[in-house]
């Protein structure tokens, strides 16, 4: 190899390296389905087909070939508007069995609305839900349309279904001092069995006054949350103006809202005290300042895009609308080295992301004719 094919290969690694532009030419976005509208999540039905909520408050399956189908009859209503609506879906990891399903919506009441978590069947010709039960909803209800969280993870005990689900729930922005008080759920992650009922084990079960299904609580407005391999709950949360954060939610701990923040509020000035750090509250595992507004959560478990990206972070960014790739100390957990912008060049706010059976990545994005993105390695 020549001196002059040496340097430009070098600047090329180089370029690559720092150029966000080149990033995002990792990926090749092909469009599986569009005219959605506000899509919020994603899950992925046998036969190559996808089932996805539109905030409004339908839920709809898409066919292999990208064609979207009717609303699904009995969904239960919703309290759409603002940030509110129909939000998360997941499958049972038996669906193929019991074809059961989780979501999670603001459910409307006589003083307000709050954050509800429902579990259905989805009827043997996709075409409605069956059986719908409300298995937990928020207390108290408020006269909000914001921060609701609303992301359910089955959980895992070494490797394998136990029968839990966690549920992140928002502090409904005006009652923020509420996430720092056992005696309502907002501003917590709660952790329930599929039936409804509170494990024995979770943190607060034997607390005077404390509601028994929160497992960690100071929480803002998680919208993110999603399993390592290893079985760790990771979730993100929405700061105020900058203090976006990653945490590792632990039983019983305090993740500090609103008493210590990286971020202010919006049009500037301290929130509380102005502090980031406190005894007895749980450090971000990572921040974001500026915020990056995030949703959707994924790690990557295939090889579809080659060895360097197994064991990365995918969270979506609504404000700036990127997919941010993270780069962690050590596969599937550890701290974040570096992040990298994919999907810059689409404009689309990226609401949810995940990885399918197929080892590839997918996302929603967040608009009245969102659409459902496949990544391909290019």
């Amino acid at each position: 190899m020549t001196q002059a094919i040496k340097k430009w290969v070098l600047i090329a690694l180089l370029s690559a390296a720092v150029c966000p532009a080149l990033q995002a030419q990792a990926v090749r976005p092909e469009v599986v389905a569009s005219g959605l509208q506000n899509p919020w999540a994603l899950a992925f039905l046998p036969e190559g087909r996808f089932l996805v909520t539109e905030r409004p408050g339908h839920m709809r399956v898409i066919e292999p070939g990208g064609k979207v189908g009717a609303a699904l009859a009995d969904v239960p209503d919703v309290a759409a508007g603002g940030q509110g609506g129909l939000l998360d879906v997941v499958l049972d990891t038996d669906f193929a069995r019991n074809r059961t399903l989780f979501f999670c919506f603001s459910e409307p009441g006589a003083r307000g609305n709050s954050t509800a978590l429902a579990r259905a069947r989805l009827s043997d010709d996709r075409t409605r839900l069956e059986a719908v039960k409300l298995i937990f909803s928020q207390k108290p209800k408020v006269a909000s349309s914001l921060h609701f969280g609303c992301r359910i993870v089955e959980s895992r005990q070494n490797g394998k279904p136990d029968g839990m689900l966690f549920l992140t729930l928002g502090e409904r922005y005006q009652r923020k001092d509420d996430a720092q008080t056992l005696d309502n759920h907002h501003g917590k992650i709660v952790r329930i069995r599929k039936d409804g009922s509170v494990p024995a084990d979770n943190p607060f079960t034997n607390r005077a006054g404390a509601l028994a299904e929160i497992w960690s609580y100071g929480h803002r407005n998680p919208q993110g949350a999603t399993l390592s391999p290893d079985g760790a709950l990771w979730t993100h949360e929405h700061g105020p103006q900058g203090g976006d954060e990653i945490n590792l939610p632990q039983p019983g701990r305090n993740y500090g809202w609103p008493v210590i923040t990286y971020g202010e509020n919006y049009g500037g000035g301290k929130i509380g005290d102005g502090i980031s750090a406190k005894e007895g509250m749980v450090q971000p595992l990572h921040y974001w300042v500026p915020s990056i507004a995030p949703s959707g959560m994924a790690f990557l478990t295939s090889e579809r895009y080659g060895q360097a990206w197994v064991g990365n972070l995918f969270v979506g960014s609504l404000k700036f609308s990127y997919l941010n790739r993270m780069e962690l100390s050590a596969p599937f957990k550890g701290t974040v080295l570096r992040e990298h912008k994919l999907l810059v060049e689409l404009g689309e706010r990226i609401r949810d992301v995940r990885e399918g059976p197929d080892g590839l990545l997918y996302v929603l994005t967040d608009n009245a004719r969102g659409r459902l993105i496949r990544l391909l390695p290019n």
